[in-house]
């Protein structure tokens, strides 16, 4: 079985249990799972000293983290959240939460957040203190899957590549307990790991982050690269340099 088709088993049996313990919406497969438990995650999160002393956010514009978003913008946070599927030239939305037009509840939607949020690409970006990641399993290593699609991963080696992040950046997930696993994950080289999960009813700190240290250009597909805006546009400044 190969690495890929690893991951896919692990994601199908996390996808199905939570389902067979209606730990999330119907429909969850294919998907970051939006659980239930997602308000109480994000209060757990809340009462780290790493979100406290935070300034900066980076999230994913996953349903599962909106709760996250709101709390991190009432609370004063400014906020990047990364644009859907990363589709735009510039790829995270900006959110000041002194100027809002909007609740915080409401700017943490990632709807809303493409209305009233600025987009922006990495050039202009602040260093980030806390990243946010959704996944579908984790394990109390901090190996982490997502759905499959690897935005999560691009998104945090553009951060590493601009310099935004580094070994004292804390990256964080937050799930539903079903989707936190003993079992070793299937890890490539370009995967993250996380430093902390938080779940509606604990918090695991994991040792020895892995961080790969950007881009690694090898592993994109071309179709990816292609469909990517901020991608194509790294890679035609390397041809042109």
């Amino acid at each position: 079985m190969t690495v890929d088709e690893k991951k896919r088993a692990v994601r199908e049996h996390v996808w199905a249990l939570l389902e067979e313990h209606r730990a999330a919406p119907a429909g969850v497969h294919g998907r970051i799972p939006a659980f239930f438990g997602a308000d109480e995650a994000a209060d757990r999160l809340a009462e780290l000293p790493e979100w406290q002393s935070a300034t900066i956010v980076k999230a994913v514009p996953d349903t599962a983290q909106q709760p996250v978003r709101a709390r991190a913008l009432d609370e004063g946070k400014l906020v990047y959240m990364a644009v859907p599927k990363l589709a735009e030239p510039k790829p995270f939305y900006l959110l000041y939460p002194d100027t809002l037009p909007v609740s915080p509840a409401e700017a943490a939607d990632k709807g809303a957040a493409a209305k009233v949020g600025q987009a922006v690409d990495v050039d202009s970006m602040r260093p980030v203190d806390i990243i946010v990641c959704g996944s579908v399993a984790v394990n109390r290593r901090g190996v982490r899957l997502g759905k499959g699609a690897g935005y999560s991963d691009i998104e945090v080696a553009l951060l590493q590549e601009a310099g935004l992040i580094g070994p004292e950046t804390t990256i964080v997930t937050t799930v539903h307990d079903l989707q936190v696993t003993d079992d070793d994950l299937p890890e490539t080289r370009h995967d993250f790991s996380v430093d902390i999960i938080v779940t509606p009813t604990t918090v695991i700190r994991c040792d020895e982050p892995r961080r790969p240290s950007g881009l690694l250009w090898d592993d994109l597909p071309a179709e990816k690269i292609a469909a990517i805006p901020a991608l194509a546009a790294r890679l035609r400044q390397q041809s042109n340099a």
